[in-house]
């Protein structure tokens, strides 16, 4: 019976097709040992993929041993590997339970590449989806993180989520097939085994079909939810623009909070960080907002998202000497020396520079712009400060960020992209002319 109700919910979700091959994941417990048996005995190519994180000492040793031997009696393609994992949690600063996962999914997706494998099977049931939920709803998460595991997501499939941990413990007993049992299962130093060995139990004494109940909720959740992302698609297209967010029309919107929550936690913004966002909507400009990834800056009508800056360049001059034809670094740039005419023709272009050249002196410099830097506006004939030229061009803190500057010397004969010195025009004097293109 437990069988048939496994392979109905492949069938049901369209998880496999008849005779596909597989990367199974099997650590040795119960629950990988149990969907490795079914999908076996449901007819499909199997290949057992185990890996050793050395956490358990001598107990990580004798899980892959067993799966080996496992492996045997199917007679089965066995694949293994050894991570060194509490040095790669070090290395990425992430928990030992996320360096775990990284290293594991990653290995069967090449795995599943190098045997040409349509999918990944993995053996989570009802009961870890439930721990999901109830771990989501704790740190706090959007609707995504309440419609529990996905039966499937990518190359990687669940067929055991039809399943409670009972069913899949009665299975192997009725099969009398054995399996190992992970020693930290029963430690709550983990969140999740906290919620499995605490809160669940407690719940239960509520009500005792509470997991029955938090999983119809998810499946109800999950509806909702592709009504729901319809909705916020619908108004990404109309107040996200590349990385701005226009806040008049994210107000005007139902729910604004919700919309401007699925638009930010991509960029690895957590939930009081967002309210602090919303609610400076109709503050003042300049307020900056971080997550461990991205900033938000609120600049007049909108919120421009940007990345970190991992190092700051803003002392670094980048020397550009008078043989230089092409540069990479920290801009792309095309540079020609031409002869004037009265035939040659000026582009008007923001990204093209026109220069006289013996009016500079070379090598000349990049650099970022500074306070107190000042230039005179190409066509006009007074000093203007750099700052309040980005202040008439109503250019945000992140924009003002990215701008570099070309100069002679001391002097701006430059703003790259933007506006050139009139100090450095081409006149009727000029013979030689240097044409830079921003490429």
């Amino acid at each position: 019976m437990i069988l048939s109700k496994v392979k109905q919910y492949i069938l049901n979700h369209q998880l496999l097709d008849s005779g596909d091959k597989i990367i199974v994941g099997v650590s040795g417990g119960a629950d990988s040992v149990a969907i490795l048996d079914m999908l076996h005995q449901l007819g499909y190519e199997c290949i057992v993929a185990h890996c050793n994180f050395h956490l358990r000492n001598e107990e990580s040793n004798r899980d892959a041993l067993f799966v080996k031997d496992l492996c045997k009696t199917y007679n089965l393609k066995f694949d293994s590997i050894d991570f060194d994992t509490n040095k790669y949690a070090a290395d990425k600063a992430i928990s030992i339970e996320m360096a775990a996962r990284e290293l594991r999914y990653n290995w069967f997706e090449e795995l599943r590449i190098k045997h040409k494998a349509v999918s990944i099977a993995v053996a989570h049931h009802q009961d870890d989806s439930v721990e999901t939920i109830l771990l989501n709803l704790i740190r706090g998460t959007g609707i995504r993180g309440l419609t529990g595991i996905s039966a499937q997501n990518g190359s990687i499939i669940r067929p055991l989520l039809c399943l409670t941990r009972n069913d899949i413990t009665s299975y192997l007993s009725q099969r009398n097939i054995s399996y190992v049992t992970d020693s930290t299962n029963n430690e709550d130093i983990y969140t999740r085994n906290k919620i499995r060995l605490n809160v669940i139990p407690l719940l239960e004494t509520i009500n005792p079909s509470v997991k029955d109940s938090i999983s119809q909720t998810a499946e109800y959740l999950l509806q909702v939810q592709n009504i729901y992302l319809d909705y916020i698609d619908k108004a990404k297209s109309e107040i996200l623009n590349g990385n701005k967010i226009d806040i008049e029309k994210l107000i005007k919107y139902n729910e604004p909070k919700a919309i401007l929550f699925e638009i930010l936690s991509v960029y690895k913004f957590n939930s009081e960080t967002i309210d602090g966002i919303f609610n400076a909507l109709n503050g003042i400009s300049g307020k900056i907002f971080y997550s461990n990834t991205h900033r938000v800056l609120k600049d007049r009508g909108q919120l421009v998202i940007s990345e970190k800056e991992e190092t700051n360049t803003s002392n670094n001059n980048f020397e550009i000497n008078e043989a230089t034809t092409t540069l990479f670094s920290p801009v792309n740039f095309k540079i020609e020396t031409i002869f004037n005419s009265p035939n040659l023709n000026i582009e008007k272009d923001k990204n093209i520079l026109y220069i006289d050249k013996n009016k500079l002196h070379f090598p000349l410099t990049i650099r970022r712009w500074q306070q107190g830097d000042w230039f005179i506006p190409f066509g006009m004939k007074g000093k203007k400060k750099v700052s309040d030229y980005f202040t008439d061009q109503k250019l945000s803190l992140f924009e003002k960020e990215n701008i570099w500057l070309l100069c002679s010397k001391d002097a701006i004969v430059w703003i790259i992209g933007h506006r050139s010195d009139d100090r450095y025009r081409i006149t009727t004097t000029t013979s030689e002319i240097i044409k830079i293109t921003l490429i």
